[in-house]
């Protein structure tokens, strides 16, 4: 299995022969507005895309589908929606099928618990985007699992903190791999809605065994638990040796 770090929680996964990005975010840099209500209020996202804009194009026609794992707008961006396919296959919630509809898009495959897609397993899975009343404004939001034959199994986490939901998820499909949102996003009032070094380390402690990827950091306003952060916390704590923190355009290959 190859992986790929766009920029933030926009990734490529290639699986199974294909090749999967993952909630697409294509703004350049500084051109959307700040994530309101948070602590540091700066034009996103806070990097540029690693990919020329006249490579763009070329760029999304080579991929076989998109993986969503919520609408929020740092996962899925009105430049995505412009620049995308409009045939390119979606996977998404059930909860996004409309709006991918009224967007245009016209092979839109929703995950409801488990779909099958050439060849792939993808698993819907659930998650908490928050705490309380920050939970029920952020809506729904997924995590999928992806399996296929000869290749690790994957656990996209989504946005979400640790909680019985992951517990579930990795005690039921005991991934290989896990990639994980952190960068402790966080609003002026209430908790985290995506992980920091505590969370992950929930993880590794669940299973020993898995690596991690850790993404979803220092590309937009309101994540403030930075690459160095997570790295120190994690050799602190004993997992740094499983842990990868990828830099924007790094790749990295994972084998079973």
């Amino acid at each position: 299995m190859e992986f790929k770090l766009i920029r933030h929680a926009t990734t490529v996964i290639q699986i199974g022969g294909k090749r999967l990005l993952i909630d697409p975010v294509l703004s350049r840099k500084g051109t959307l507005p700040p994530i309101p209500q948070t602590p540091r209020m700066r034009a996103n996202p806070l990097t540029d895309l690693p990919i020329e804009d006249e490579k763009l194009d070329d760029w999304l026609l080579s991929m076989d589908a998109v993986l969503v794992t919520h609408t929020h707008g740092d996962h899925f961006d009105k430049e995505s929606e412009k620049r995308m396919p409009k045939d390119i296959p979606i996977l998404c919630q059930q909860e996004d099928v409309n709006r991918f509809t009224r967007l245009g898009f016209t092979a839109i495959h929703p995950v409801t618990e488990e779909l099958v897609w050439n060849g792939i397993t993808i698993s819907r899975t659930g998650g908490q985007h928050g705490k309380g009343m920050i939970r029920v404004r952020m809506g729904p939001v997924s995590g999928y699992v992806l399996r296929a034959e000869n290749e690790p199994v994957v656990y996209v986490t989504g946005d979400t903190i640790w909680c019985p939901e992951v517990d579930d998820a990795l005690t039921k499909y005991k991934p290989d791999l896990v990639i994980a949102n952190a960068g402790a996003a966080r609003f002026l009032l209430g908790g985290r809605i995506t992980m920091c070094g505590y969370d992950i380390a929930q993880i590794t402690k669940h299973l020993p065994a898995a690596k991690i990827i850790a993404v979803h950091m220092e590309s937009y306003n309101h994540c403030l638990f930075s690459r160095k952060m997570l790295r120190d916390y994690a050799e602190r704590k004993g997992f740094s040796e499983r842990l990868f923190i990828p830099q924007d355009g790094e790749e990295i290959v994972i084998k079973i």
